[in-house]
């Protein structure tokens, strides 16, 4: 069995999504989000999801981190680089530990999850849902979106964690 850890960087909210499993099959699951304040200064704020993802990876020991791609919005380029920088302590993080990881495009997410690369957040939700046979909504849907994330590991990547890996089915 292995364990996957997703993660939906964001700065007043990161995704944590953690599956445990086989191929297609789930074992288990947990999920939740790190938290910071609006109020406190932006150095103050990665510090801080740096500590607690630090804490989470050094206690739940996955088998690979799955990340979720930085991309930026026309509209609103400063959030990409903000979302960079909280990606930036994401990745220290896992490095620290010694967790392979890798990352992967929104889109894509959306793509392999609800069969639609541009699905709405609630979509991905109820399709982490169906694939969790989790009954209530799945909130914050960073976690959400991070549990897909994991799923996305689960399924794809066995190779990056046992190179021997050879898929039956």
């Amino acid at each position: 069995m292995i364990k996957i850890i997703g993660i939906d960087p964001g700065l007043s909210a990161t995704g944590i999504g953690i599956v445990r499993g086989t191929g297609s099959t789930i074992k288990g699951y947990s999920f939740g989000s790190i938290n910071t304040s609006k109020n406190n200064s932006l150095p103050n704020r990665l510090d801080h999801i740096f500590s607690k993802l630090l804490q989470i990876l050094k206690n739940e020991n996955p088998d690979l981190m799955v990340v979720e791609d930085v991309f930026s919005l026309e509209k609103y380029p400063k959030s990409g680089i903000t979302l960079g920088q909280v990606s930036g302590v994401v990745m220290l993080a896992g490095h620290r530990i010694g967790v392979s990881s890798v990352e992967v495009p929104v889109r894509e997410a959306k793509q392999v999850l609800t069969g639609n690369g541009n699905a709405r957040k609630q979509q991905l939700e109820e399709a982490v849902r169906h694939r969790l046979k989790h009954k209530a909504p799945i909130r914050p849907f960073h976690a959400s979106d991070a549990l897909g994330l994991a799923l996305i590991g689960l399924y794809r990547y066995p190779r990056v964690i046992d190179p021997s890996f050879q898929h039956t089915g």
